[in-house]
């Protein structure tokens, strides 16, 4: 029986199921995108694919209602932040389609025989599977379908279980925009069947977004075959605030920085440092700003939050939770789970020796931490085995790059949050995964950087 279910977190009810593939329904499928890549992509020019993206980029603009729609019955987005994923979405699209030219040009090296000459062309790789997570999942797909099908690389997406409208409304759109059969197909398809395309010959890479252990078996099977693989996995990223000029603009970036998509953000700000001398006032007022949103019904414009994506994810969450505080740290919140409706929670006087010290939570849920120093702060921020995001609040220049030095994280964002954008490159390292999305780098993941020289 098919996993691949619409279950509305709200009500917990199963508003539709989707039949898994079949396995010889799977082979099919490869031998489409491999077809297309030997046909469509190397035949087609780089205006040719630009345009096309730049289409997918328009609809997802004129649909973004009904899109936006599926993702709140789906994993409880609310619908403000729903309809803001479909319009940056359609910006990562459109940018790649703006900038292909520039990303795919002969790049030409001095060579020191000064006799000939050399330079370096980027060319597709072939077919890759991308699998992607209930999270984010439009701006996730457009990602990692930008820019590889830009190059020229075809697309199988295995979406997550609990996104199967949304899944197949991004494939309708590449359709509908104009995409050749077997450029992008959306997969319905369980772990077993992801390993068989990883292992297909025909299939040159995979970039998947989610947990460690989904990564880190999806990196052994791509190992043992010699492929290609860009993972972006969790994340606990640190806000640091070694000083303000505001504190109140400080603390509301750091609760928008906490409680975006209800907390459950691999790139949300997680464990909060506060230098000793501003601890307390901070503490003070993030905590009540923070209990001061409460999730809500995410149909609805303007709410703070909704439930967390499954019954599954907030019960545990809620066992993080009690398993923190029967360990000795500090609890402030607003009440209890009510089904998937979690309420927002701040922890303190969370030890080292707490098995929930080193721990990713996914909701809103938020640690802070007093430091005694610029140096402290930045171990605080070190002490985890993630290395996504981080964010620094500092009214010192030469301290921020500093600071931003010494951050063992793939991103800093100094003095503000929620800044990410198409060209900004995204990643980290450590736990949290390698590789590159998004921007200059993100386009080049997935290429032979081939060597042309020429006598």
């Amino acid at each position: 029986m098919s996993h691949h279910a619409v279950i509305n977190p709200a009500t917990g009810e199963t508003v539709k199921t989707y039949p898994q593939l079949s396995d010889d329904q799977l082979q099919q499928v490869i031998a489409s995108a491999d077809e297309a890549h030997h046909g469509w992509s190397r035949n087609s020019s780089t205006d040719e694919r630009a345009a096309l993206l730049r289409r997918v980029g328009d609809l997802h603009e004129e649909r973004r209602d009904q899109l936006a729609d599926m993702i709140v019955r789906e994993m409880g987005k609310p619908v403000d932040q729903a309809l803001s994923e479909v319009d940056y979405a359609g910006d990562i699209y459109r940018y790649y389609a703006e900038n292909a030219q520039e990303f795919l040009k002969d790049e030409p090296i001095t060579l020191l025989s000064g006799e000939g000459s050399a330079f370096m062309r980027s060319t597709s790789l072939g077919v890759l599977i991308g699998v992607m997570p209930w999270n984010f999942p439009y701006y996730q797909v457009a990602r990692f379908a930008g820019p590889n099908l830009m190059i020229g690389n075809t697309i199988v997406l295995k979406h997550a279980s609990q996104c199967p409208e949304s899944a197949a409304a991004i494939e309708q759109i590449f359709q509908d925009a104009g995409f050749p059969a077997g450029a992008y197909t959306n997969v319905y398809a369980d772990s077993e069947q992801v390993a068989t395309v990883i292992a297909d010959p025909r299939v040159q890479g995979i970039s998947l977004t989610g947990s460690e252990g989904a990564g880190a078996a999806v990196a052994e099977v791509a190992g043992r075959h010699l492929k290609k693989v860009v993972l972006e996995l969790g994340g606990s990223d640190p806000f640091i605030l070694l000083s303000t000029d505001d504190m109140a603009a400080t603390v509301n970036a750091a609760v928008a920085g906490r409680l975006r998509n209800g907390g459950q953000a691999c790139d949300a700000a997680k464990r909060f440092i506060i230098i000793d001398e501003l601890y307390d006032e901070f503490t003070e007022r993030f905590t009540a700003a923070i209990l001061a949103n409460s999730p809500s019904d995410p149909t609805v414009h303007g709410a703070d939050y909704g439930p967390l994506s499954s019954l599954g994810a907030a019960e545990h969450l809620e066992e993080q939770v009690e398993r923190a505080v029967a360990q000795g740290a500090t609890l402030a919140t607003t009440g209890k789970r009510a089904g998937a409706f979690y309420p927002s929670t701040v922890l303190t006087d969370v030890t080292r020796d707490n098995d929930t010290y080193h721990e990713e939570f996914f909701g809103p849920v938020a640690f802070v931490y007093r430091a005694g120093s610029e140096k402290e702060a930045i171990a605080l921020a070190n002490d985890t085995p993630f290395g996504l995001g981080s964010y620094l609040f500092t009214t010192d220049p030469e301290q921020a790059l500093r600071v931003a030095d010494r951050i063992e994280a793939g991103m800093v964002y100094v003095n503000l949050v929620d800044a990410g954008s198409a060209e900004l490159p995204f990643g980290g390292v450590k736990r949290s995964g390698f590789g590159r999305e998004l921007g200059r780098y993100g386009a080049s993941e997935f290429v032979n950087k081939k060597l042309i020289r020429i006598g």
